[in-house]
């Protein structure tokens, strides 16, 4: 079985999930690349497809849905699971008590849940790096605000790989 981690990614942190993913799947013994979702023309070569985005404002990057309908029907006939990641910080739950990877699951999911009936999906806290330049003006607004470094915590709090519901054990 050789799987395809593809991704979309702005600032890096969600290609750097999908390398820990690749990773850990070939330290298991199955075969696994991580690839931009713009590097990949053909999925044919894989045997399943772990696809993932970053998610800002509870939408998945336009690229990994882009991706998703370009080759929905190859990845109807392929294993597939679907990840993402957005908020930032390592509380699970926020101050109502809502669960916040939860939460913060994109709105595209409802929609490839039906259009690729995915083996399972997670989201994962993303990353912030308080000196990259902003890209869009939600970014821009954000560092303007003056407790934006206090309040969002840079770094990476994605550690971890889930087993993705039967893709690791």
């Amino acid at each position: 079985m050789r799987i395809l981690v593809a991704y979309a990614t702005r600032h890096g942190a969600t290609a750097g999930i999908a390398e820990r993913i690749a990773s850990r799947l070939s330290a298991d013994g199955i075969p696994a690349e991580a690839h931009s979702v713009t590097d990949v023309d053909d999925v044919a070569l894989y045997d399943a497809v772990v696809l993932g985005g970053a998610a800002y404002m509870a939408h998945w990057l336009k690229d990994a849905t882009t991706f998703a309908k370009r080759h929905q029907q190859e990845l109807q006939n392929r294993k597939v699971w679907l990840f993402s990641s957005g908020p930032l910080g390592n509380d699970a739950v926020d101050k109502n008590g809502e669960d916040v990877l939860q939460s913060a699951r994109p709105k595209e999911f409802s929609e490839l849940q039906t259009l690729l009936q995915p083996s399972g999906e997670e989201v994962f806290f993303g990353a912030w790096n308080p000196d990259t330049p902003p890209v869009g003006i939600g970014e821009r607004l954000i560092r303007l605000a003056p407790a934006s470094r206090e309040a969002l915590p840079a770094g990476d709090s994605a550690i971890g790989t889930p087993s993705m519901h039967g893709l690791t054990t």
